[in-house]
């Protein structure tokens, strides 16, 4: 199976007839299967919140949501925290998200590392503890540091060490040099699922963190020919593993739900388990 899917859902007026408000969470179930949400990385929503979610979207509707920032090290340097501080934020996340578990709603779990973390001893043991951590839920790891794959041979001891960990490297499709940012590369490294991140091709606005960095990093709209190569890529990782997720990041222009849309025209996907769409009759 292949699906694709947006980050958040409120923030795509494509899938509305382009009307200027925030998109509900079913009509974007409407349109796509699955959505990344970024709002544990700031804090646990509540166990409420995650029943409203569930309560909102068909069955079969899958989430993908990004880990809790003590559990990726954001802030790590600035705002130390121990050991017991950090065992306690992997508990409650667990905890958190056994109702998406139980009613198979959880894609995976995101875990973005920041640039700075980087290919160390102490990170690689990170990434074991990790797993000691979540048990079996699933885990799918975006390395931001190119040190992770900085050779050909690094980088298959890397992908072997996740495949030993059952971590789904993602890859991703974002500006990189040689000092930031990773290539774009087809990697699978978990059989059940290959998962595929598009935050866009602005340089620009990718290496320039000034005031309006958050604002114009994912300003990009992929142009025909790239969906085309883009498609190539998820038909061949779709060969390497059971299910493929695409998530476009590329939004900052409100570009990531047409470019979605059309690489499911162009992929020839349909999805069974959608919310029904509601027309406004006038």
């Amino acid at each position: 199976m292949i699906t694709i899917g947006l980050t958040t859902w409120t923030e795509h007026p494509a899938l509305i007839g382009g009307v200027d408000r925030p998109v509900t969470l079913t009509e974007y179930a409407g349109h796509l299967p699955v959505v990344e949400l970024d709002t544990p990385f700031y804090g646990l929503p509540r166990a409420s919140t995650i029943a409203n979610w569930q309560a909102t979207v068909p069955e079969g509707f899958q989430f993908i949501l990004k880990a809790n920032q003590v559990m990726t090290t954001h802030g790590q340097r600035q705002h130390p925290v121990t050991f017991e501080e950090r065992a306690k934020v992997f508990a409650d996340y667990a905890e958190l998200v056994a109702p998406l578990v139980r009613r198979h709603q959880l894609r995976t779990i995101l875990f973005q590392f920041p640039p700075y973390f980087n290919r160390t001893t102490e990170n690689i043991q990170y990434l074991r503890e990790i797993r000691t951590w979540m048990g079996r839920l699933p885990i799918a790891v975006e390395f931001r540091s190119p040190s992770w794959f900085a050779t050909p041979g690094m980088t298959t001891d890397v992908l072997a060490y996740l495949q030993s960990l059952r971590m789904t490297n993602v890859t991703t499709d974002e500006p990189h040099n040689l000092n930031d940012g990773i290539p774009l590369v087809a990697t699978v490294t978990t059989p059940d699922l290959a998962m595929i991140r598009l935050h866009g091709r602005n340089a620009q606005g990718w290496f320039n963190q000034g005031a309006n960095w958050r604002k114009t990093r994912t300003l990009y709209k992929y142009s025909e020919d790239e969906l085309q190569t883009i498609a190539t890529l998820v038909r061949q990782v779709a060969m390497q593993a059971r299910d493929v997720c695409v998530i476009f990041n590329n939004n900052s222009g409100r570009d990531a739900a047409p470019n979605a849309l059309r690489l499911q025209e162009i992929l020839g996907l349909q999805w069974t388990n959608l919310a029904p769409q509601q027309l406004d009759l006038f």
